[in-house]
C-alpha cells in the first residue's frame, strides 16, 4: 500500500487518590482524530453496485474526453479490516484526463465463512475490475490502459490484481465473468509483496503482519502460530501472495516506501518496511518484469510519487 495509518482509541481517565484533600488527576489523554479524507467533486455514478454483498460498491469519476480514457482503479488500505473508498484525491489524475475509480470490498471480518478470509476482498477487486471493463462503453473507459494503485493492503492486492494470470472466463453466460483482470500497470505505497510468513521473518525479524488473512476468528494469534502452519497452508499463500505469483508476461509496477530497507534486521515499521519492495525488485529482475522501488536514498528513481508514475505511465504513447 500515503502509508496507510492504524487509529488508536484513546478515552479519557481521571484517577482519584485514597486521600480528597490529596485528589490527584491524570491529564484526559486527546481524543483520536477523525479521519480527514480528501475533498473530492462528486462521483460521476457513486455507489454502484459491482456485486451481491453490502461493500461491493465503487465510485467513478469520469474525465473530459472525446475519446476512451486511461483509467486509476483504486484500493483502499487498511489490512483488509477497515478503511473507506473515499481515501483517494482524484482530481490530479481527471485533470491529466484519467478517469477514477474507487472501491470498497468485504473488509475479513464480514468474510469468515470465506476460506481462506482473504479471498474476500481479493476477488471482490478482481470482480470490482471486470464490472467497469463491462462498463467500458458508457463511461468512455479504455479497457487496456487500466492501472490499480492503493496503501498496504491495498497495495497488496493492487499487486495480486498485476500478478494474478487472467481471471476471465470466455466461455461464461455471464458477460462481466468473461471480462479481463489483467491491468495494464499498478504503482502502490507500501505493499506487502509477499503472505508467506517465511519469506518475512527471513527478510525482516520482527515481521507480524499477515495471520489474519489465513486464519478464521483469529486462529493465530501471534506471528509463530502463523509460522508453524505455514506448510499446511502454503496453497493458499501461493494463491493470494504476490510473490508467488510473478510472471515474465506481468506489466510493470511501482512500489514507493517511507524508509529505506535493511534486509535481515528488524524494522521499526515491519508491515510496511522497503524490505519487502527489494525482495519484489529481486524477483522480479529473475522473471523479466518491470519493477521501481522507491524509498529514501533510493538511486536511479525517474518518478518521484505514485502520481508522477501513473500519469506518464497510463498516457504514455506506444
Amino acid at each position: 500500500m500515503k502509508l496507510a495509518l492504524s487509529l488508536l482509541l484513546l478515552t479519557s481517565i481521571a484517577f482519584a487518590a485514597d486521600t480528597p484533600a490529596k485528589k490527584a488527576e491524570v491529564p484526559a489523554a486527546k481524543a483520536p482524530a477523525k479521519k480527514v479524507y480528501p475533498k473530492n467533486p462528486p462521483p460521476t455514478v457513486a455507489d454502484f453496485k459491482y456485486g451481491p454483498f453490502e461493500r461491493n460498491v465503487l465510485d467513478f469519476w469520469q474525465a473530459k474526453s472525446d475519446k476512451p480514457t486511461p483509467l486509476l482503479f483504486f484500493i483502499h488500505g487498511g489490512g483488509w479490516m477497515a478503511g473507506d473508498k473515499a481515501g483517494i484525491a482524484v482530481e490530479p489524475f481527471l485533470k491529466e484526463g484519467i478517469s477514477v475509480v474507487s472501491i470498497n470490498y468485504r473488509y475479513i471480518s464480514q468474510a469468515q465463512d470465506v476460506v481462506p478470509p482473504v479471498k474476500a476482498p481479493l476477488t471482490d477487486a478482481a470482480l470490482a475490475l471486470q464490472t467497469v471493463r463491462s462498463k467500458a462503453k458508457e463511461w468512455n473507459i479504455d479497457k487496456l490502459r487500466i492501472g490499480a494503485s492503493g496503501g498496504s493492503a491495498g497495495a497488496c492486492s493492487s499487486l495480486w490484481l498485476a500478478f494474478h494470470d487472467d481471471m476471465a472466463d470466455p466461455k461464461s453466460s455471464d458477460p462481466i465473468a468473461r471480462e479481463s483482470t489483467r491491468l495494464y500497470t499498478a504503482a502502490v505505497n507500501g505493499p506487502q509483496t509477499t503472505l508467506d510468513p517465511k519469506q518475512m521473518r527471513e527478510w525482516t525479524p520482527n515481521s507480524k503482519y499477515g495471520g489474519h488473512a489465513f486464519s478464521k476468528s483469529g486462529e493465530f494469534k501471534n506471528f509463530d502460530d502463523f509460522v508453524a502452519a505455514r506448510e499446511r497452508i502454503l496453497p493458499w499463500i501461493n494463491e493470494y501472495s504476490p510473490y508467488a505469483l510473478v510472471t515474465s508476461d506481468d506489466p510493470p509496477v511501482y512500489c514507493i516506501f517511507g524508509a529505506p530497507p535493511a534486509i535481515g534486521q528488524e524494522q521499526k515499521d515491519p508491515t510496511h518496511t522497503a524490505n519487502f519492495g527489494v525482495k519484489l525488485q529481486e524477483h522480479c529482475k529473475e522473471k523479466g518484469v518491470a519493477c521501481e522501488v522507491v524509498y529514501p536514498g533510493a538511486t536511479d528513481v525517474k518518478y518521484k510519487t505514485i502520481n508522477e508514475y501513473l500519469i506518464a505511465k497510463l498516457k504514455e504513447v506506444k
